[in-house]
C-alpha cells in the first residue's frame, strides 16, 4: 500500500539486535476501524512484550476520544496514535505520539505537545494521492465547465446557449504551490503531466538539490522525492515573501501550508489584489483558517480571481445559506473530504511500523519518520 522513500533501517545484525526494547510499551490506537489483528500479532510477536491496544471508535465519535474512552483504557500507554489531543493526565508516561493527520493544529497548544520530552510525528505522505486528484479533479471540473454543461446538456440538449463560456487547458498554465510538502509534491507531479509549470514555496530556503530532497513517507511511483518538479523555488517566513511569490503570474494557486499562528488567514485582501493580476485560480486543500472568507467572496463577486476550489472553509462546515455555496460556476466546496480513500489508515500503519523499526535499531526516538519540527509546528 505504501513505502517511505527513504533508507531502510539497518538490519538487526548490523545495528541493534534487541526486539525486547518495547517490552514495558503499550501502543493505544484511536482510529475508526476495527482491529487489524493480523497486524496487531505481527507486531506482539516481533516485538516481545510490546502490546497493541486498538480502540475503535465510530466515524461520529471520532475526535471525541478523551470524552469517550474509559480511563482504565489509558492504563501503561507510553505510545499513541491518533488525530485529536487526549487528556494529559491520563497519559503519564507518554513518550511518542504518531499522529493521523498530516498537520498538527489540533494539539499546539496541548500540554501533551508542549512537553519536548513526547516524540511527535505526523502522517506526512498517507494524503499526496487522493488530495492531488482532488485538487486537479476540482481545477478541470471547473475550467471545463463539466457541471453547467452536464446541467445543460439535461435540458432538451441546449448545450449551445453556453456557446460564450471560455474552456481552458493545461499546457503553459503556471501552478504556484504554497507549501512545497509530500501533498504539494504530489500535485506538482500530477500537474506537469498536463504540461503545467510548478513555482514552489517553502518556508526555509531550499537553495541545493540536496536540500529539495525530501525524507518524509510516501507512497511509491507519487511525488517529488528529488525536487526537480519546479521550475523555480521561493522561500521566507514573512508576508513579504509570500507576497512576492503570490506576484509571480500564477494562474493557479494551491495553498498547503500547515495552519500555525504565522499562516493564518495568510491569503486577505491584499493578497487577492495581487492574485488579480492574472486572475490566479484558488485551490485550498489545507485549512480553512489560511484564507480571509469574507475577502474571498469580495474577490469571487469583484471578479479578482477566475474561481476557487475549496475542501477546506471558515467557519467549517459553512452556514446553510453560506455565499459561497451559492456560487457553483466560480466556488466548488467539499466537506473536508480530499484526504478519504480506503488506504489511508494501511498508510498509516506502514509509518508505525517503520518508525518502530527504527527506533529499535537506532536504540531511541531518532531518525523517525515525519519528525516533528516543534519550533515551526509541523
Amino acid at each position: 500500500m505504501g513505502s517511505t522513500n527513504t533508507t531502510a533501517p539497518t538490519d538487526g545484525a548490523e545495528g541493534n539486535n534487541n526486539f525486547d526494547v518495547f517490552k514495558d510499551d503499550i501502543l493505544m490506537l484511536h482510529v475508526p476501524l476495527p482491529p487489524d489483528q493480523a497486524w496487531i500479532d505481527r507486531l506482539e510477536n516481533k516485538y516481545p512484550g510490546f502490546k497493541v491496544r486498538w480502540v475503535h471508535r465510530s466515524w461520529q465519535d471520532y475526535g471525541k476520544d478523551d470524552e469517550s474512552t474509559a480511563a482504565k483504557e489509558y492504563e501503561g500507554v507510553t505510545m499513541l496514535c491518533s488525530f485529536y489531543p487526549h487528556k494529559a493526565d491520563l497519559l503519564p508516561k507518554l513518550k511518542w505520539v504518531q499522529l493521523t493527520s498530516a498537520g498538527a493544529d489540533p494539539w499546539l497548544q496541548h500540554p501533551l505537545y508542549l512537553n519536548k520530552e513526547i516524540v511527535f510525528c505526523t502522517a506526512n505522505g498517507c494524503h499526496p494521492p487522493q488530495i492531488a486528484e482532488w485538487v486537479i479533479g476540482t481545477y478541470l471540473m471547473l475550467s471545463h465547465h463539466f457541471l453547467p454543461y452536464h446541467d445543460a446538456a439535461t435540458q432538451h440538449g441546449q448545450s449551445q446557449v453556453l456557446r460564450h463560456l471560455t474552456t481552458v487547458d493545461s499546457p503553459g498554465m503556471r501552478m504556484g504551490i504554497l507549501g512545497y510538502g509530500a501533498i504539494g509534491r504530489q500535485v506538482a507531479r500530477v500537474a506537469q503531466a498536463l504540461g503545467m509549470e510548478i513555482y514552489a514555496y517553502t518556508r526555509r530556503p531550499k537553495p541545493t538539490p540536496e536540500s529539495r530532497k525530501d525524507d518524509s513517507y510516501h507512497v511509491p511511483g507519487t511525488g517529488d522525492p528529488d525536487g526537480i518538479i519546479p521550475s523555480k523555488w521561493f522561500s521566507g517566513s514573512s508576508r513579504e515573501d509570500i507576497d512576492h511569490f503570490l506576484s509571480q503570474d500564477l494562474d493557479i494557486l494551491v495553498v498547503s501550508l500547515p495552519l500555525t499562528a504565522s499562516t493564518k488567514q495568510i491569503i486577505g485582501r491584499k493578497q487577492f489584489d495581487i492574485l488579480a493580476k492574472k486572475k490566479t485560480f484558488l485551490s485550498n486543500i489545507a485549512r480553512g483558517g489560511h484564507v480571509d472568507t469574507e475577502a474571498l467572496v469580495e474577490a469571487l463577486k469583484e471578479d479578482k480571481i477566475r474561481g476557487a476550489a475549496l475542501d477546506v472553509t471558515d467557519p467549517e462546515p459553512l452556514p446553510e445559506e453560506h455565499e459561497l455555496l451559492k456560487m457553483p460556476d466560480k466556488c466548488f466546496v467539499t466537506p473536508h473530504v480530499s484526504w478519504q480513500t480506503p488506504f489511508y489508515f494501511e498508510r498509516v500503519k506502514a509509518i508505525l511500523e517503520e518508525n518502530l523499526e527504527r527506533w529499535r535499531v537506532n536504540g531511541g526516538p531518532r531518525g523517525l519518520v515525519n519528525l516533528m519540527d516543534r519550533e515551526s509546528g509541523y
